[in-house]
């Protein structure tokens, strides 16, 4: 039998805070990637795995607050927690294998597209785990043409995001791009559910596990605490929120001295001004000036 299924049970609601929560993570883990790259010595590292981490938890959650969203009619649903918390792990290594090697790297060609495949297989990877960990009395196929149009758009939206980690610079540019990149990981996400199709089978039966309900304190509470206490590490940081401030920038040109301007620039001939330098010099000690 085929199932009924809603992908919108919340209205906008959900789709609109899995949104914000993406924006959120890519935000602060372009933010941290940037303060990488622009630091480097011994926190280089440090700043790439805080980057990593909050892209892959913001992924992940936005992931699970859109499946809140999402029913089949006919049947509960339930979540094998093991799965669900392993697909987080996945996120987070995968993505921190690409941030890695452009953070180690640099922003050549090879290693952007490099990273962002690994980063987006990554993020699809970490999306199909999740949805691997759905529990209920039935089974799910997918579309071949539209799971791999999803796989497309992640590598596509990983990067992007890391090309403008490199790339772009200050608050309000990095704000932009951190909004693209929450718009196309929520345009995957919902383009790999519409490759889902639900067939039920034999007696519906109450679902085992934890519930999409019983998900939401975890998944709420545990990555959006990550999230604001990496939002204030970078707070704390000037450089990584407001960008290198134009004084500080080299130029590129050496400084030149300032040229020294003979006194007959001015329309007076040299001559003329020592001699009645002088004439004060002889008034000051006392003497008459001589007759020049």
């Amino acid at each position: 039998m085929q199932g009924t299924v809603d992908g919108f049970s919340y209205g906008l609601v959900t789709p609109v805070a899995a949104f914000l929560m993406a924006c959120l993570g890519g935000a602060l883990g372009l933010r941290c990637t940037t303060r990488s790259l622009r630091g480097g010595g011994g926190f280089k590292a440090g700043w790439l795995a805080l980057g990593a981490t909050s892209i892959g938890t913001g992924i992940w959650t936005m992931h699970f607050i859109a499946m809140l969203g999402f029913s089949v009619r006919q049947v509960p649903l339930s979540y094998d927690r093991p799965l669900t918390f392993a697909s987080l792990a996945v996120a987070i290594v995968v993505v921190g294998i690409g941030i890695f090697i452009v953070g180690y790297r640099g922003a050549t060609a090879l290693a952007l597209v490099t990273g962002g495949t690994i980063t987006g297989l990554g993020i699809a990877t970490m999306h199909y785990l999740g949805m691997a960990g759905m529990r209920f009395q039935g089974r799910v196929e997918y579309d071949t043409l539209t799971v791999a149009l999803s796989v497309v758009i992640a590598v596509v939206a990983a990067t992007t995001a890391l090309w403008a980690a490199v790339s772009v610079h200050g608050f309000l540019a990095s704000l932009g791009a951190s909004l693209v990149m929450g718009l196309a990981v929520s345009g995957m996400h919902y383009t790999a559910m519409a490759a889902v199709r639900v067939h039920l089978h034999g007696t519906p039966l109450p679902g085992t596990g934890d519930t999409a309900a019983s998900l939401l304190l975890p998944m709420l509470v545990g990555p959006a605490v990550f999230l604001v206490l990496a939002a204030v590490v970078v707070m704390f940081d000037p450089l990584l929120v407001m960008g290198e401030p134009d004084w500080q920038k080299p130029s590129g040109r050496p400084a030149t001295p300032r040229p020294r301007i003979p006194a007959s620039a001015y329309g007076e001939p040299a001559a003329r001004t020592s001699r009645r330098s002088a004439a004060r010099a002889a008034r000051r000690d006392g003497h008459r000036p001589q007759d020049w």
